[in-house]
Parts: C-alpha cells; sequence; structure tokens
C-alpha cells in the first residue's frame, strides 16, 4: 500500500509505516504534532480501534482535526447487500465500526473537543471529524 501511495503522491508527501495504537510522530516525522491525521477504511480493520482513536488525538496540535472515514451499517441498502458486502468484508478481517460515533464523542470530551458524524451514501460509510480547541 505504501509503494502504491508513493508512486501516486511522489515526494510532496512523507510516508511510514507505523502502528496506529503505538504511533511516534516525533520518531517517524520529526514532529509530535499534526494540524490533520486521516483514517480512511483503516479502523475497521484495527483489532483497539478505540486506542488509536486516541493516540491519534493525543498527536494533534491545538484547533487541530482528527478525520475518519469508514464503512457503516448498509441501512439503506437491501438486507442482502449489506449481509453480503460484511461477509465479503470479514474475508479480510475488517470489521464495520457501527459505534464510531459515540467512539469519536467519548473521545472528544476526553480532550476537550467536540465531535460531529454522519452517515454518507445510505448507510454504506460514515464520516466523523473531532476538533480539538485552539
Amino acid at each position: 500500500m505504501l509503494t502504491s501511495a508513493r508512486n501516486k503522491v511522489g515526494a510532496y508527501v512523507q510516508l511510514a509505516q507505523a502502528d496506529a495504537c503505538r504511533f511516534d510522530g516525533a520518531r517517524l516525522f520529526r514532529r509530535s504534532k499534526f494540524d490533520r491525521i486521516f483514517i480512511s477504511y483503516g479502523l475497521s480493520m484495527i483489532p483497539d480501534w478505540q486506542a488509536a482513536l486516541r493516540m491519534s488525538c493525543a498527536h494533534l496540535a491545538p484547533g487541530g482535526q482528527l478525520h475518519v472515514l469508514d464503512f457503516s451499517d448498509q441501512a439503506g441498502w437491501p438486507h442482502w447487500f449489506g449481509n453480503g458486502l460484511n461477509h465479503w468484508l470479514a474475508n479480510f478481517h475488517v470489521t464495520p465500526r457501527l459505534d464510531l460515533s459515540r467512539a469519536l464523542e467519548t473521545v472528544a470530551a476526553e480532550t476537550g473537543g467536540h465531535a460531529q458524524c454522519s452517515q454518507l451514501y445510505r448507510g454504506y460509510s460514515q464520516y466523523g471529524i473531532v476538533h480539538l480547541p485552539g
């Protein structure tokens, strides 16, 4: 995945392999705080995904934002579609985090920030943001 990403972004973006629950921004990128952190379709593959959210927020600068996009409950789709998608995702150890909204609110409260979360594409995915105070 990193090779594919490097080919797409070139030298404009610095990429590194890391553990989302043991992330060390100072070691990997020579900076400990970030203005924006993005997790796109990754939480559904991290066993301790709540720890990954907390670690991400711990690396946000004042006024920073954590953006999360991941699979949702498929509520707006036919039952057979949701069941089929979830069965297919399970083959790759992907588990939709259906309580993402609540988890983002919890992490936001712990950091003094606020969260917002919305469903996209009839519940195919969900998008959440944690905003830290400036």
